[in-house]
Parts: structure tokens; C-alpha cells; sequence
């Protein structure tokens, strides 16, 4: 029986107590069991497989993707095979879904009827197997439904389902079949044809290895290697994301790209890998294991590692739509975030922005606008800034979390790997690739090095990933939202210090952050009181907040945002547009009558990025509750947190109503005011210091100002027991 695909035509197997003749029985009957299931199969009164077989012939596509529940459905016997020996069905399922299409192209069929040959893709909605279950002695040949993340994707290559030989002494052909996958080839070695024979030693004159191989006559299809990582949420603590190779070939090659999450559907198979064919070494019977892909799922949700959830019941959806009705979602949404975590209720309200995103938009002229929010959260240490990234990642339906001191420039973007088989280079998505679609949280921000900061703007941006790296030149989607907690340069935020002094990143990804929130540790004895109480709470296991029984549970939320996410694209309501333009144009005059007043610009621009934020802000809003227009009340909202994070980052370099030079000179002249009233060993109480520069006129801040100075010139000392400070002994 000849090859048409290269499924493994030899290795068709029946009981050994069948004769050849009844052996060829079976296998006609089985095959014509497969060819009356994509004849006949029905589905709501539409013969489901005929119709789509016949759609996919006038498109010149021929292919036909079978839903395994169907054909168990339909004859559980030939389910219970495909399942045990795949590739020998499938072998005779092709060539019954070309005898069906050669059906369906011609009214009176024969067999010099030429048809092309059709490719059958499987579905199946059976239990995954994660990549680190997948034992090799129970499921080798079988058929496997593993998920992850495509990470890698070569070239296309070509592989060939048959070889047409030539013997070059006597001209005999043959064609040898070629199995599937990465199986080689066995040319014969004994020449067979007809051919005259020496009447003395009666030996073929042809002699050992005579056949030459005819590329011009041998069939090729298209072939391509993928790489299948573990999801980041299906590995467990401690340990390295296992990997997959996948073999894809004819309509399933192209399907994904590097960062795709998907569930594939295939046979796992072993080949003998080349690096492991030393004698010395003992490896000679190593065999690797890979994936021979029979059907490729990308929309996909719902489990773990599987990403946004996509499918959602009659029951879920009422439940949503329910939820969104609510007045107080917004708040309430906004308390379920870190609820362990105390305050902070403006940055959770922002990180709820961020998990609903805006809206993503195509203009007529093919220009894209990113409807991802980027979050910047800089601040003292002790301010739970990791604790929130790390709630985000498991909240968030996609989500990767890494360390900005860990990550390189190809860690966050792509990289360009040698295939040690082949010697080609391929693309390894990073940690911004693979969270497309969803958060990458990136926690030490200001640990990263200039570098690699600078390669992450066009990401955060235009969302593109562009490579042009061993002959390489291609585009990776990033449509991903950027979650960065950093630490200000001095280890604490200095408030007599410029946010240029603070914070040490250049402008231009500054302006590429849509909020940017100044997380400081103020001294509030009141407060320092109720954060001490709600820790201490939650360490002895107690409520953690006082609405703790409203707050929405994690799995509720995840699957909320996908389903908002899924549903609704909202847009600025001419109203609203109106007060935002108008309230764009005040900003940009304020931070300009605030740059004259100062010797230099601020660090954080206000541009017109900044514009486009507070749009996506509001449209996250409306989003939020599933509303199809943001209206002004969501733009005041959009406004106040914008004013909240980044305007008063922008005015952070002023005190009091006063510019930091002002302040400055008020601290020296403080100096001199304590130099004089203190003789050499005096001791004065740091209260009755206090209130002699009140008295002055001087400001309670500049005043612990210029004896923190004087402390660190070892000119004062501070006694904690007595509160005290004196002159030290010159």
C-alpha cells in the first residue's frame, strides 16, 4: 500500500493469527468505517464533516479538522483506536477523506481520477497532560493533549513522504515511503529488479547499495519545529519550565508564533538524537521524545497554563453581567486586590485599571493604539510594592513575573537560538512575549541596566518586539500591560530632592508609564498604629480588612477580567472627550508655569502620551462595567488618579508651595540659626529646637532637614533615650 503523507504505512498491525488476505479485510473495513463517519456524520441536521471537507476543497485548503467526541460519538470502537494506535489510523483516515473528497469532486469517480491529498487535524476536549506528566513507557504512541507556550518556531523545512530511487546499473525505481515525524530513511541496499544474472555464479550483477536518490520525482511536504514551554502557573516552585519539541507539518506549520498559548494535540514519538549517538558515552540507545502534532487549539481558556479564559457558561455570564450592574464594583474590585495589604487604595484602584486595560484601536491609515496600561511603582522600601506584583501575577489571566537585577534585554524581548541539530537560528520569545495578551510584572526596575531598560521602549509602546539578529528580520507581538516597582536612588525618597534626583531613569521610559505612583513611608503615629494592628493581624490569622467577607474571590476576578476583557471595547463619549481635551490643555499650562519657576524641566514629561492614558484609564473604567461609552464620571476618575500617580510626581520636587531651591536656602540658613544657639557640649531637647525655628518663621520640614544634614556631617548627634542633641566636642 503506497505512502501518501508518510504516516507509517509498515507498521499496520493485526493479530498474527490473520492471514494476509484477512489482515487487508480489516484494514479496507476500518477505513471504509471512517469514510462512511465523514460521509454520514450529522450535527443538528447539517452533515457536519461532508460540508466542511466540501468548504475547505473550494478554498483549494484540503483539509479537515475532526472533533474526536464526534467520531467516538459516532462509533466508539474506531474513538478507542484512534486513541491506542493513531498513527495507523490516521494513516487510513487520510486516505478515506480523499476517497470522500474525490466523492465530492466528481460526479463519476475513478481511480485515474486525480485528487489532492487532504490532511486530517484533530480536536479534542479530553483531560490535558502537562509536559512534566508525560511518561515515556505509558504514553509513547499514543495520542497526548498537552498544553503551554510556543516559545521557539523554526523555519519551514521540507520533508519527504516518499523517495524515488534509481539503481544506476541497471535502472530500476522504486518508491521507499518515509515515515512521519523526525523518522530517517532506509533505502534498500539489494537492487530487486529484473535483471539478467551471471548463469555461473548465479548473483545479481547489480551489486551491494546501487540506488541513487531522484529529488526531481520524490514527494515533499512542508515541516516545522516548534517549542513547547510549561505555562508559567504549572511550574512549581523552585524548578526550571520543561520543554516539548513539536513537529508540525503541511496546514498545521505557520499556525503560531513565539509567545502563542495553545493546547496541541499530537502523537508522542521518539528519534534518536544526534548528540547522542557516541559509542564512548554509552547513549547509543538514547532516544529523545517529541510531539508529532496532529492538531494545534490557540483560542483556548479556562485551565491552568492555558491563559485567558475564553468559554464561559450561560450561568457565568448571568453572574458577570450581574456584577457589573452594581454601583460599587469599581470600589469593590479595588478592595479585593492584596486585601492583606493595608492602604494603598488609590494604587489598587490603578492596578484594577490595569487588569481591564482600555481598549486597542486600528486607525484607517493602519496605525495601532496600545489599550494597555503601564503602572510605575516607586518608592521606600517596606511599601509592599512586591507583594502587589505578586498578587497581580496570580490574579492577572496571563502573567509574568521576573526581576528587572535577573533579566537581560533577550530575557524580556526574543533571542536568537542555534538549533544544535540543524545549525539554524530561530526565535525564543522572552518574558514580554510570553505574556502577551496579559501583565508582566518587572520588580527591582531600577536594578536593570540602561541597556536593557532602552530595548523594552518599542514593547511598551508600540508593542512590537522587532528582531534583526542572524539574518533574522521579523516582528513578535508584546501586547502587554507593564507592572515595574523600583526603589528611588538614595535607597528612600528624599522630598527636598527633585523626581529628576529621585528618580534615575531617563525620559523616555518615564513617559511610556500611564501612572506613576511615589509609594513613601510616612511617619503618622496614627497610622503607624493601624498598619501595626492589621499586620499583626494577620499574622495571628485574623481578618485581614473589615470588609473582608465583600471582597471577591481570586478565581471570580480572573475569570471577570477575562470576560470583560472578551466582551466589551469601549469608547470616550463626545461629552467626555470634551472635558478631557479641556482639562489636557490646563495641565500642560500648569507644569509649564511650574518648569519657569525652577532652574530645570521635570523628568517626567507631560506630553501627549499622557493624553492618550487618561483614555485608556476611562475606557478601563467603563470596561470595568461592561459599559460600551465612558462617560464624565469616569473621566473625573480617570483625572483624579492620573493627578493622584503622576502629577504628583511631577510636583514632588516642591515643598509647601515652595520650589526646591527655595527650601534649600531656607535649610542653610536653619543651619546657621542651630550652629549659633548651640554652644560647643550643649545639650538642647529636640522639641524646644523645634519650636525657637517655628517661632523664626522656619517650616517643621526644613527644620528636620537641616539637622538631618548636621547629623551626617557628625557636626550633631541625635540621642534617641533622651531625645536630645548636642555639639560635639570639636
Amino acid at each position: 500500500m503506497s505512502s501518501n503523507f508518510g504516516w507509517e504505512t509498515e507498521s499496520i498491525y493485526s493479530t498474527a493469527v490473520l492471514q494476509p488476505e484477512e489482515q487487508e479485510n480489516s484494514t479496507t473495513r476500518l477505513q471504509e468505517a471512517l469514510l462512511n463517519f465523514v460521509q454520514n456524520f450529522r450535527l443538528d441536521n447539517s452533515y457536519v464533516y461532508r460540508d466542511q471537507l466540501r468548504n475547505n476543497l473550494m478554498r483549494e485548503q484540503p483539509y479537515l479538522q475532526v472533533d474526536v467526541g464526534h467520531l467516538i460519538s459516532y462509533d466508539a470502537r474506531l474513538g478507542q483506536m484512534l486513541n491506542r494506535t493513531p498513527a495507523d489510523v490516521l494513516y487510513l483516515f487520510e486516505n478515506a477523506v480523499k476517497e470522500a473528497a474525490k466523492r465530492i469532486l466528481f460526479a463519476n469517480p475513478h481511480e485515474d481520477v486525480k485528487v489532492p491529498d487532504c490532511q486530517v487535524m484533530l480536536k479534542s476536549d479530553a483531560n490535558v497532560t502537562p509536559i512534566r506528566s508525560l511518561i515515556p513507557a505509558m504514553h509513547m504512541g499514543q495520542l497526548v493533549r498537552v498544553p503551554g507556550i510556543v516559545i521557539g518556531a523554526a523555519t519551514l523545512t521540507c520533508r519527504a513522504t516518499y523517495v524515488h530511487v534509481r539503481c544506476r546499473y541497471c535502472g530500476n525505481t522504486e518508491d521507499v515511503p518515509v515515515s512521519g515525524g523526525f523518522s530517517g530513511i532506509s533505502v534498500p541496499r539489494v537492487c530487486n529488479g529484473q535483471q539478467p544474472t551471471d548463469l555461473e555464479t548465479q548473483m545479481p550483477k547489480c551489486p551491494l547499495d546501487p540506488f541513487v536518490i531522484v529529488h526531481e520525482k520524490s514527494k515533499f511536504v512542508d515541516q516545522q519545529v516548534l517549542k513547547l514551554q510549561e505555562a508559567p502557573d504549572m511550574v512549581p516552585t523552585g524548578e526550571l519550565p520543561r520543554h516539548m519539541v513539536l513537529n508540525a507539518d503541511r496546514w498545521l506549520c505557520n499556525k503560531v508564533v513565539p509567545g502563542t498559548r495553545v493546547e496541541v494535540m499530537g502523537i508522542y514519538s521518539i528519534f534518536q538524537n544526534k548528540q547522542g549517538s557516541s559509542i564512548a558515552t554509552g547513549a547509543v540507545a538514547t532516544k529523545t521524545p517529541y510531539i508529532r502534532v496532529v492538531g494545534i487549539t490557540t483560542d483556548i481558556g479556562g485551565g491552568p497554563g492555558t491563559g485567558a479564559k475564553t468559554i464561559f457558561t450561560d450561568e457565568e455570564e448571568e453572574e458577570f453581567i450581574q456584577m457589573s450592574r452594581q454601583p460599587n464594583v469599581y470600589e469593590q474590585f479595588a478592595a479585593s486586590i492584596a486585601p492583606s495589604i493595608f492602604g494603598n487604595e488609590d494604587i489598587k484602584k490603578a492596578i484594577a485599571c490595569l487588569l481591564f486595560g482600555g481598549s486597542r484601536k486600528i486607525l484607517p491609515d493602519g496605525m495601532k493604539l496600545r489599550g494597555d496600561i503601564n503602572v510605575l511603582l516607586l518608592g521606600d522600601p517596606g511599601t509592599a510594592k512586591s507583594q502587589l506584583l505578586k498578587f497581580v501575577q496570580k490574579v492577572a489571566p496571563i502573567a509574568v513575573y521576573t526581576s528587572g537585577k535577573g533579566s537581560s534585554a533577550a530575557g524580556l524581548t526574543a533571542s536568537v537560538i542555534r538549533d544544535n541539530n540543524t545549525g539554524e537560528f530561530y526565535l525564543e520569545g522572552g518574558a514580554m512575549v510570553l505574556a502577551d495578551g496579559g501583565v508582566v510584572c518587572i520588580d527591582e526596575f531600577d536594578k536593570m541596566r540602561n541597556d536593557d531598560r532602552v530595548a523594552i521602549h518599542e514593547a511598551m509602546e508600540q508593542q512590537t518586539i522587532s528582531i534583526a539578529k542572524a539574518g533574522i528580520t521579523t516582528i513578535l507581538n508584546s501586547r502587554t500591560s507593564v507592572l515595574a516597582a523600583a526603589n528611588p536612588v538614595f535607597g528612600r525618597y528624599d522630598d527636598l530632592k527633585s523626581a529628576g534626583e529621585n528618580i534615575d531613569f531617563q525620559t523616555t521610559i518615564l513617559s511610556r508609564f500611564d501612572m506613576i505612583f511615589i509609594v513613601k513611608d510616612e511617619h503618622n503615629e496614627q497610622l503607624d498604629m493601624r498598619i501595626a494592628r492589621h499586620v499583626l493581624n494577620v499574622h495571628m490569622d485574623s481578618a485581614t480588612t473589615d470588609n473582608a467577607d465583600n471582597d471577591i474571590d481570586l478565581k471570580k476576578m480572573r475569570d471577570y477580567v477575562s470576560y470583560c476583557k472578551a466582551k466589551c471595547a469601549p469608547k470616550l463619549s463626545a461629552e467626555a472627550a470634551d472635558k478631557l481635551s479641556s482639562h489636557f490643555v490646563s495641565i500642560r499650562k500648569d507644569v509649564k508655569t511650574m518648569e519657569s519657576t525652577r532652574t530645570a524641566r521635570s523628568s517626567i514629561p507631560i506630553t501627549i502620551r499622557q493624553l492618550e492614558a487618561i483614555v485608556r484609564i476611562s475606557e478601563s473604567l467603563a470596561k470595568m462595567t461592561l459599559s460600551p461609552v465612558a462617560n464624565e464620571k469616569q473621566v473625573d476618575e480617570a483625572i483624579r488618579l492620573f493627578k493622584f500617580s503622576t502629577m504628583d510626581a511631577v510636583n514632588a520636587g516642591s515643598v509647601e508651595g515652595m520650589t526646591r531651591s527655595e527650601v534649600m536656602e531656607e535649610v542653610q540658613n536653619i543651619e546657621k540659626q542651630i550652629l549659633r544657639r548651640l554652644a560647643v557640649g550643649s545639650t538642647v531637647p529636640v522639641r524646644v529646637l523645634k519650636e525657637e525655628m517655628e517661632r523664626e518663621g522656619f517650616s517643621e520640614t526644613a527644620t528636620f532637614r537641616a539637622m538631618d544634614l548636621l547629623c551626617r556631617r557628625e557636626t550633631l548627634q541625635l540621642r534617641q533615650s533622651g531625645k536630645v542633641i548636642y555639639r560635639r566636642m570639636l
